[in-house]
């Protein structure tokens, strides 16, 4: 896969945007439509790391739609068969559903999320998103972003509105999401780091999709969040929804931690869980995933 950062042209951002869009809709309405025989089809990092049928059916639509539309692009997806080579420069990054858990149980907050980057996703800080869409079918919300063409959201059939984080400057009065993982040692890891953040904050939530985490800290559901052990396809599309919005991304490839905020917030929450890491002992470094 190449590693050349150029963003394309406004035209074709805007074609990659609306691509994103479509594919993530009818991804969306395919897993929305629950079939008979939904069930966990395999186990990936842990026992608790699921993949539904549905996991798969809708990364292969999406995987189709864009191959007819963009037969040049790369391709890497969370599950099996998920990644080809590029021969335009465009790989697309796709979860064709993130927070599977909660889509198994039948909690509404899951999201397809899909997105067109530059560079290569497999090696850390070589790529990053250009344009992009989260779609909540079970909530009815759909995020939209391109590079240098601001963040927006539609809830249901009401109107499509640009979206800013919080104002929030005080710690103190922020909302933080974070996330687990999956595999035991890991879930111990974070639970202790955040015997050391909740004190300091208004409260945690854990919602259970990385990319809706992202785009909630974009329309300031969400004031910052933070989370270990996230893979490209969790937060390609969300992470550029984020920035567009006016939100800080960091994504430590070295210490295998993502956090987003507000801008009021953003260094003070850096220092607040980087400070809480360093009380933690470290767990074993988690194998890097390979696609799929």
């Amino acid at each position: 896969m190449t590693s050349d950062l150029t963003t394309p042209g406004p035209d074709e951002l805007a074609a990659l945007e609306q691509l994103a869009v479509a594919v993530a809709t009818e991804a969306g309405q395919l897993v929305l439509d629950r079939p008979s025989d939904l069930g966990v089809a395999a186990t990936k990092s842990s026992d608790t790391d699921i993949v539904t049928v549905m996991d798969q059916r809708a990364q292969d639509l999406i995987r189709t739609r864009l191959g007819a539309a963009r037969p040049a692009d790369g391709f890497q997806g969370e599950e099996a068969g998920g990644s080809t080579g590029d021969g335009s420069g465009i790989t697309w990054v796709v979860d064709p559903i993130d927070g599977t858990v909660n889509y198994l149980y039948g909690i509404p907050a899951y999201a397809v999320s899909v997105a067109a980057v530059v560079g290569d996703p497999t090696v850390p800080g070589a790529w990053r998103p250009v344009a992009g869409a989260v779609v909540g079918p079970a909530l009815g919300e759909t995020y939209r972003a391109r590079v240098g063409g601001g963040a927006f959201r539609r809830r249901g059939d009401g109107p499509e509105t640009p979206i800013v984080p919080t104002g929030c400057t005080d710690l103190g009065h922020a909302l933080i999401g974070t996330g687990f993982g999956y595999e035991a040692a890991q879930r111990r890891w974070a639970a202790e780091v955040l015997l050391h953040v909740i004190p300091q904050v208004r409260d945690i939530r854990r919602i259970g999709s990385a990319a809706l985490d992202l785009c909630h800290v974009a329309d300031g559901a969400l004031d910052g969040y933070y989370e270990r052990g996230l893979n490209p396809w969790d937060l390609a599309a969300g992470w550029l929804v984020l920035t567009e919005a006016g939100g800080t991304f960091i994504d430590v490839p070295t210490g295998d931690l993502t956090w987003a905020a507000t801008a009021g917030i953003a260094a003070e929450l850096e220092r607040l869980v980087t400070g809480a890491i360093e009380r933690v002992p470290p767990v074993r470094p988690r194998s890097a995933p390979g696609p799929g």
